[in-house]
Formats: C-alpha cells, sequence, structure tokens
C-alpha cells in the first residue's frame, strides 16, 4: 500500500511522520510538497522583529524523511484522479515538479490520500495587499524576514527624528489568524520599547473582529476570582497599557502607498495612514481540481467553493441560529472516497465559529476559523491512525478529532526578553462552542484560561525548541504531545 501525504505543513508532516512510524516497512509513505524545508510558523512572529533568523525557524526535509524512509516529491500538486483512468482505476495525483517547465505534470498513484496543502495566501483579494505590494506580512520565514528590514528602516527613522505610523491585522474582511497578528502587534510594541523609540510612534491594530478577543473562535470567556470577563476586556486592558489603538469591524478595500483604505459594518469608509504595516491575507484552499475516469471535472463535489476539501462536515447552508457543534467533521474522510482524507487547513468547515455579519455593500466583515497549529498537528496524528487502522482491515475510520470535541492551548508572545519578557497563555475547551453541552458560554470554563507573565515567555521559548526537535524527527518525537 502506498500512503501519499499532500504538504508538508504541520499537518501534512505530523501524518506522514506517524504513519511511516505505524506501517513499517510492508507499505510505502510519499510527501508531495512545493516547500522543500519546515517552517515552525509560530516563531516567524520573531524573526519579523529581528529576534531570529529564517534558519532558525526551518529546516531542510530531504534528509529527514530519507532517515526515516519516507519517499519526497519536491512539488505541488495540481489535479486529483480518484478513480484513475478508464484503462487503469489505480487513482493518482498530477503534479507539477518544483523547477520544472511550466506544461510538465508527473503522476503519483497512491492507495490512501491525506490532503493538507494547507491555505494559498490571497494577497489579491485586495488590491496593494502583500509582501509585492505596499504592506508586509509574517506568513512565511522569508515574509518574516522582510518584515523586520521594513521595521528596522520605521525604527531608523525615528531615532532620526520622524514619527511613525504602524498598523497591525488584517488586510481583508474574511481574512483569519488574527493570533499571529496579535502576537505581532504586542511584538512589536515591546520592540520599540527595548529600543528606545515607543515614544514616537503611533500603534493600530485593525481587524475584522466584531469584539476584540474573538480571534476567529467567537471570543472566549474566563473566569477569574469568581467573575467571568469575556476576552474582549482580556485584549482591550492588554492594548490599554501598551498605548495601542484599535480599529474593529474592518474591511479593507485597497491598500495604497501609505495608505489603508478600509470600510466597516455599519457602511462607512475610512483611511488609515501608515509608514509600516503588517496585514495579514485571507485564506482559500491551493486550487486542486478533481476529474473522474472519464476525465470529467468533478472539483465541485470534492472541493467547497472556497477550495478547501469537503470532508464529514454538516455542509447545509443553514442561519447562525442554527449551528452546532455536530457540524464539524470528527473523522475527515472524504464523503465521496473512503480512502481520501483532509487534515488541518486542507479541510473545510462547515461554516464560521465567529458569527458573520456583512456591511451593506455585501462584504462579510467576519474572521475565518483558525485551524493552525495544535488543532491541526491533532487532526494530522488522527487521520495518520485511521488510514493505518484501514490499511490493516479496520471497516472505517477508527479516530476522531472534532475541533468540538478538542481544546486547544496557545501561548501568544507578548515581547521577548528572559527578564522582562511576557506572553500571554490561553486554553479553550472545546475550540467549537457547544451551547448543548455548555449552556451560557458555549466552554467549559474550568478549562479556558487566560492569563500573562514572564513564566508564559520562558514556556514560549522551550515550545519553540521543544516543537522543532519534535519535527526534526529526533530520538523520542513521538512522546512529545501535540
Amino acid at each position: 500500500m502506498r500512503v501519499v501525504i499532500l504538504g508538508s505543513g504541520v499537518a501534512g508532516h505530523t501524518a506522514a511522520a506517524f504513519a511511516r512510524k505505524w506501517l513499517g516497512d510492508a507499505h510505502d509513505v510519499t510527501v508531495v510538497s512545493p516547500r522543500d524545508h519546515y517552517n515552525w510558523i509560530p516563531s516567524n512572529i520573531w524573526v519579523g522583529v529581528g529576534l531570529m533568523r529564517p534558519e532558525q525557524v526551518t529546516f531542510d526535509l530531504r534528509p529527514v524523511y530519507a532517515k526515516q524512509g519516507i519517499e519526497f516529491v519536491h512539488g505541488a500538486a495540481k489535479e486529483l484522479h480518484p478513480e484513475g483512468t478508464a484503462a487503469d482505476a489505480t487513482p493518482y495525483v498530477l503534479v507539477a515538479p518544483h523547477g520544472a517547465a511550466p506544461d510538465v505534470r508527473e503522476r503519483v498513484t497512491y492507495d490512501y490520500l491525506i490532503n493538507a496543502t494547507g491555505p494559498r495566501l490571497r494577497f489579491d483579494k485586495t488590491p496593494g495587499l502583500g509582501p509585492d505590494g505596499y504592506t508586509c506580512s509574517v506568513c512565511t520565514e522569508e515574509h518574516a524576514r522582510h518584515a523586520a528590514q521594513a521595521l528596522d528602516a520605521a525604527v531608523a527613522k525615528m531615532r532620526a527624528g520622524q514619527r511613525q505610523r504602524i498598523v497591525i491585522g488584517v488586510g481583508h474582511g474574511s481574512a483569519t489568524c488574527q493570533g499571529a497578528a496579535f502576537e505581532y502587534i504586542v511584538n512589536v510594541e515591546f520592540e520599540l520599547r527595548q529600543r528606545g523609540v515607543r515614544h514616537m510612534a503611533d500603534i493600530t491594530w485593525l481587524t475584522n473582529e466584531y469584539e476584540l478577543g474573538d480571534f476567529g473562535m467567537g471570543g472566549m470567556h474566563f473566569e477569574v476570582g469568581g467573575y467571568v470577563t469575556p476576552s474582549s476586556t482580556f485584549n482591550a486592558s492588554l492594548f490599554a497599557e501598551r498605548g495601542i489603538e484599535w480599529v474593529t469591524r474592518a474591511h479593507p478595500t485597497r491598500i495604497e502607498p501609505g495608505v489603508v483604505h478600509y470600510e466597516q459594518l455599519d457602511g462607512s469608509t475610512h483611511t488609515l495612514p501608515f509608514d509600516f504595516a503588517m496585514l495579514l491575507p485571507p485564506f482559500t484552499g491551493v486550487g486542486l481540481t478533481a476529474y473522474d475516469r472519464h476525465g470529467a471535472d468533478i472539483t465541485a463535489k470534492l472541493f467547497q467553493p472556497n477550495e478547501f476539501m469537503k470532508v464529514d462536515a454538516d455542509y447545509t447552508a443553514k442561519p447562525f441560529e442554527q449551528w452546532t457543534a455536530e457540524d464539524w467533521p470528527s473523522t475527515y474522510q472524504s464523503p465521496l472516497f473512503r480512502n481520501i482524507f483532509a487534515a488541518g487547513i486542507a479541510f473545510a468547515p462547515p461554516h464560521a465559529i465567529s458569527q458573520p455579519r456583512s456591511s451593506p455593500s455585501g462584504a462579510l466583515i467576519a474572521p475565518a476559523p483558525p485551524r493552525t497549529g495544535m488543532p491541526s498537528a491533532m487532526i494530522g496524528r488522527a487521520v495518520a491512525r485511521s488510514v493505518v487502522d484501514l490499511i490493516h482491515g479496520a471497516p472505517a475510520p477508527t479516530q476522531e478529532a472534532s475541533m468540538a470535541r478538542m481544546g486547544a492551548a496557545c501561548v501568544a508572545s507578548a515581547g521577548a526578553n528572559p527578564f522582562t519578557g511576557t506572553a500571554a497563555a490561553m486554553t479553550v475547551f472545546p475550540i467549537v462552542p457547544d451551547y448543548a453541552r455548555y449552556p451560557g458560554f458555549g466552554r467549559d470554563l474550568k478549562r479556558t484560561f487566560g492569563e500573562i507573565g514572564l513564566a508564559g515567555h520562558w514556556i514560549k521559548i522551550i515550545l519553540h525548541h521543544l516543537f522543532l526537535y519534535k519535527a526534526r524527527l529526533r530520538p523520542g518525537w513521538s512522546l512529545i504531545p501535540e
């Protein structure tokens, strides 16, 4: 049997590692990825403020996979042929090999396929957004390096007496990963204090969140001292202490040199000037197409319009009031093909977690649901276990990893320094609110909390080294939890 994993990010790399460990030498494991190196994305934040170099958050995948007996195909998956052809029913993927001519395709056959392709960064959704436009990003290690250089240039101007306007947040009304932008803005603010130029900067948080602290999860509630506090208060207090202004319910419509044009939920339009801006893009799937054995296009049957893959979720269109935790997938198996799964960002959520809202012009202004980090790794491991068990004769997927049944922990850096640094440590259970099990707030308040302090910074540093050790598949890697 041959298991093929598309993608080498957190979900794909985790799935490949466990599939190889559990299958033994009797079966083949192949990873297809356009990137031949692994990037520990959470630490891109530190690259983006100049505290780490790109090579400190990346490593070459080839020697790691070679040592583990995992075949590596360096290229981008383009087409799925889950029924093979009329002449040969063996399913396969067409791959554009890295460095080859644009029309060259390589056929990679499979018995089981795990789609862990992650997102396509859609800077194109907002004119002028991104490293090829007028703003920075921290989505990749190279984006983060560019952001650090731009930040250094802004600091040099501050030292020369030029006040700088800094805008950090999201670059589109449907963007996700507010957590990454949140980490970046508090790290930038901390670094400006460390460099002695904080008084020369005006810093603004620009977000599509309805309230601060939403993070694409509909916000959270923490029970502290017998009182229940919303994450909006937690976030607002943190920003107020650091002199960070904020604009919520915003949808950037275009970026021009030194100015963000944005619309708000009430339909009003505004401009926000900047000298330095880091705005994250919206995500879609990578744009795979699918064909049946006769060559007919079946992409719409396997994928949602946002190009993420359909799995065992309830995709029935229904109003927000009718959303339930049971809508969310558990096994991540394709409803059409029992040998296809999706993991991490590649699977299509049934709907957002935060309540969708649109402006009078029809622009959706609400965060998309986050599926990065810990949830991606847990889903990748569960899918790998199910695939292995199916190969060994199980009649159906054996593992479940519903985001409505799992919790997640996040340690968000708020300033990197061994003595004065801080980090916000947050846990949430479950990720997707379940108001049937937890009336009132949708989550277990005994397992949902947030606090900030120096200890969190040290935990963040430890996790950086621990997870890179695990990703390199060093001795004992599988004992380190996701």
